[in-house]
């Protein structure tokens, strides 16, 4: 299925977008608005749509930078749901809370969904379709919300606004535990990561077929698109192996999985944009630091460095 044409939208490269440099983080210190627009600059040369994760100070800041600098961007906005409910089988030991904290999860989920309808609103001509939480339901998560609470929340998103509403998630929940919230969603936001799953550079896009196809074909009336698929660029070996990640693979696995997307006409957000040091544990070769297409410092990586022959920080 053309996710383009079932989506109503042009054709274009999709990247999932967070500007959070050294020293800071959600938490803390968030991007300029001078920052975020030399970072969309950087973006609006090769991408189209840009996915952000959550209604905060980043995401609101990255909206009136697109609106105020006539930018030629269409957003997929998220509201970050957290967790409603205990999952004891977290394997890095996160995801139990007392009653109270989930109580007032619960408050501050409501609050986020609604907040994202308001800027749809507010911003309907930048922002193309929401959605309402990221990697909630799969098994190992830290943020566990029950699927019927996030049917709740898509059924409020679309009461509420008029853009196309989906929830993103792993590729695994969807074929199985999320069949009833398949129903309710415009469309299914899958992702795929093959280095995750130990899987060799060789053997990565088929597994990334496999795991669309999978769906695609479990939902036939329904189109899929892909919220996430990259390559890390460094690992300490927690979850993946060193010897499966760097440069060269990320080069690799990216112009395959454009070439298949492009001539499959599906919608594909690649993660991400720039590396973020804030992630993970405070190892500087944690994984989850090193997945952009950019270096903190926005110089590009191997994967990009033809495409941005510049230096993009003179």
């Amino acid at each position: 299925m053309n996710t383009f044409e079932f989506l109503g939208l042009p054709k274009g490269n999709a990247i999932c977008y967070s500007g959070f440099r050294d020293g800071q983080d959600p938490g803390g210190i968030h991007p300029s608005h001078e920052e975020i627009k030399e970072d969309l600059e950087i973006l609006q040369r090769n991408w189209k749509y840009l996915r952000l994760y959550d209604c905060d100070l980043h995401s609101k800041r990255v909206l009136e930078v697109i609106r105020r600098e006539k930018m030629d961007f269409k957003v997929m906005l998220g509201a970050y749901i957290v967790a409603e409910m205990n999952n004891f089988g977290c394997p890095w030991g996160g995801g139990v809370y007392s009653e109270e904290e989930l109580d007032a999860h619960r408050i501050k989920n409501k609050r986020q969904v609604q907040k994202m309808i308001d800027w749809a609103n507010e911003y309907e001509d930048i922002v193309c379709c929401l959605s309402v939480g990221n990697e909630a339901c799969v098994d190992w998560t830290d943020h566990y919300v029950p699927v019927s609470k996030v049917i709740e929340y898509v059924k409020m998103a679309k009461k509420g606004a008029s853009q196309p509403v989906t929830f993103c998630e792993n590729y695994v929940p969807w074929l199985n535990k999320l069949k009833p919230l398949a129903e309710e969603v415009d469309f299914i936001s899958v992702h795929t990561y093959p280095v995750w799953e130990y899987k060799h550079i060789h053997e990565s896009m088929e597994y990334t077929k496999d795991n669309y196809n999978a769906v695609a074909e479990l939902y036939p009336d329904k189109a899929v698109v892909i919220t996430e698929a990259g390559w890390s660029t460094n690992s300490n070996g927690r979850g993946i192996h060193p010897e499966h990640v760097s440069e060269e693979n990320q080069k690799v696995y990216y112009g395959d999985l454009m070439d298949w997307v492009n001539e499959a006409n599906i919608l594909t957000f690649v993660f991400e944009a720039f590396d973020e040091n804030w992630k993970g544990s405070p190892d500087p070769m944690e994984p989850e630091k090193h997945w952009g297409l950019f270096h903190t410092d926005r110089t590009p990586k191997l994967v990009m460095q033809e495409l941005f022959k510049t230096t993009l920080m003179d």
